[in-house]
């Protein structure tokens, strides 16, 4: 079971980053040349809403099912800290990448409120860059890419 959600995970990884990327290019492209928020705008970023918080729940439920959890209570927060491995795989990946989805939820809650295009894609552009930045920061590139 660890091993198929482990994958999922991986392969899912690549539909919200293709998809982040896709949204926030789109936002920045579209602020700056000036373009009008349209129907596709908004469908492109509520897709990215929604694959990453499908992301986030495959995500947690691969926590709780990980051997590492064990961890914890084996060697305790102190050792786990010290070993760069278990630090990531336990606390910094998970932690950056919930902050990240947070950051894009906020950023699709925010834009929604402003009524024209040019505060729409800014806002957009700026969450939706900020979470990307996180995910590519922590994504474990040994792993994932082999």
């Amino acid at each position: 079971m660890y091993g198929t959600i482990q994958s999922l995970h991986s392969y899912w990884a690549y539909i919200v980053l293709f998809v982040l990327i896709l949204a926030t290019f789109n936002a920045i492209y579209k602020s700056v040349s000036g373009k009008e928020y349209i129907a596709k705008d908004f469908r492109l970023s509520l897709f990215t809403l929604i694959v990453s918080h499908i992301q986030l729940l495959i995500g947690l439920l691969l926590y709780f099912v990980s051997p590492r959890l064990q961890l914890f209570s084996e060697l305790g927060m102190g050792a786990i800290m010290k070993d760069s491995i278990n630090r990531l795989y336990l606390i910094e990946h998970p932690f950056v990448n919930i902050l990240a989805i947070a950051l894009i939820t906020i950023g699709y809650s925010k834009h929604k409120k402003k009524l024209t295009s040019g505060p729409k894609f800014k806002i957009i552009a700026m969450f939706y860059t900020l979470a990307l930045i996180l995910f590519l920061s922590r994504i474990p590139w040994d792993a994932w890419l082999s």
